[in-house]
């Protein structure tokens, strides 16, 4: 084998299936990974849940030999995992070699000056990373369920048409786009008269049929679109046949307002639905605040907040809003849930919203959209530039992933919110800071 790629344990806890990853090249786990693996297992979370995962996988290939002397892999591969910690002897002194990652880094060390062929340290942790390439050693970050963030699909675009197309347009309510095959099913257009660019129309893209919105102006819940991506948005969200939408912006653009004021309308105003579910991961910004006493309800109450203030935001017409807010979780109109719980559940004719869905990894994602049962719709929202994952980014999380997975699908439908309208000073300082 000439290529050597030693996994650092963050690889595994995001995806236990990278040990597969490798194709036909030999796949190195220094002990101290394995070591790293058993101390997360007993966690009650995806990353508990990964490391008893790659436990199972790899008890399952000890049958195939000694995993010290390397054992083949389906792929065509080896895996086998180092004992030799020895080169941590040669490691600067300013690395504490009784640290996991500088162990880890000594295994990587090792292969560079004693094996054939480079190795590539493959880790998601940035600063082991920058040691690796201090010490001259390869280091990659695991790329497998990324894509590029700065060309997401947003969901929108542009036509230019004749002056004549244009008025067809407004005439007969459709009108054939010019270029067949080129736009995404529920992709929204601005069209535009090529002599007389002042003059537009919003459109919608499906079948090769560009179509006049019909749901852009309406009101929900007392809330109405403040701009085109808002109007786009909620033609998305009143589209019962997309069963799955995702809204991508900048704080303060409207997505977790539009969700639920949707959301409400068809749970409450027209019973379409049984059930409006709200969930959202429990990722702590900062320092955590530990272990919460009471019920599950209490426990959930301060990561749920957000969700309460729009809630009672919607409902500032009341004379006591929150009484609003807890007559309809009483009702069990609205539920709220930690994705902790989802898993293992079948949930039919409800609108699920997931807030922070940046925060979830493509293998959360799954866990939660093959939950949806018949008649349900759900819905993700997220900014990607504002991940509190220690081990995701805007190219890697699971929000970015789905749409662009997902944008061809004629039952899904994505927006990018671009404008700020929460406050001046909201806008301000996602724009500027």
């Amino acid at each position: 084998m000439s290529n050597f790629y030693i996994l650092d344990t963050n690889v595994l806890l995001h995806d236990p299936n990278a040990l597969f990853a490798f194709q036909e090249n030999e796949v190195i786990l220094p002990l101290a990974v394995v070591e790293e693996i058993d101390n997360q297992k007993k966690r009650q979370d995806e990353i508990g849940r990964n490391a008893r995962v790659v436990s199972q996988k790899l008890d399952a290939l000890r049958v195939h030999g000694n995993l010290a002397e390397g054992v083949s892999l389906p792929t065509g591969g080896r895996l086998r995992i180092e004992l030799n910690h020895q080169e941590c002897q040669s490691l600067p002194a300013a690395l504490d070699t009784h640290k996991f990652d500088n162990r880890i880094l000594a295994v990587a060390h090792y292969f560079n000056h004693h094996q054939e062929g480079r190795p590539v340290l493959v880790t998601k942790d940035l600063n082991l990373r920058i040691k690796a390439d201090v010490l001259g050693i390869r280091a990659e970050d695991f790329q497998s369920q990324t894509v590029n963030y700065q060309r997401l699909y947003t969901g929108a675009g542009e036509q230019v048409l004749t002056a004549e197309d244009l008025n067809r347009f407004y005439r007969e309510g459709q009108l054939k786009i010019p270029d067949p095959g080129t736009a995404l099913p529920h992709q929204f257009f601005i069209l535009r008269n090529q002599t007389n660019p002042s003059q537009s129309a919003l459109a919608r893209h499906f079948r090769d049929t560009l179509l006049p919105l019909t749901q852009g102006d309406s009101t929900n819940w007392g809330i109405k679109a403040l701009n085109k991506e808002q109007k786009f948005a909620l033609e998305l969200l009143l589209n019962d046949p997309v069963k799955v939408v995702t809204l991508v912006g900048k704080a303060g653009t409207g997505k977790t307002l539009l969700a639920l004021a949707v959301g409400l309308e068809k749970v409450v105003e027209q019973n379409h639905f049984t059930r409006l579910l709200i969930t959202r991961p429990v990722i702590p910004m900062g320092q955590d605040i530990g272990y919460l006493p009471g019920s599950k309800e209490e426990k959930l109450r301060p990561w749920m907040q957000p969700i309460f203030d729009n809630l009672e935001f919607l409902s500032n017409s009341a004379a006591q809003p929150s009484a609003v807010v807890e007559d309809l979780l009483e009702r069990g109109l609205i539920e709220m849930e930690a994705l902790t719980y989802i898993r293992g559940r079948s949930i039919p004719r409800q609108f699920i919203i997931c807030d922070e869905a940046q925060n979830l990894s493509p293998h959360m994602i799954k866990t939660l959209i093959t939950r949806v049962g018949r008649g349900t719709k759900i819905v993700f929202t997220g900014d990607p530039e504002q991940i509190d994952h220690p081990y995701l980014d805007a190219n890697s999380n699971g929000l970015s992933f789905l749409v662009e997975k997902l944008k061809g699908e004629e039952i899904t439908g994505h927006v990018t919110l671009v404008k700020g309208e929460r406050s001046p000073v909201a806008e301000l300082g996602a724009r500027l800071l």
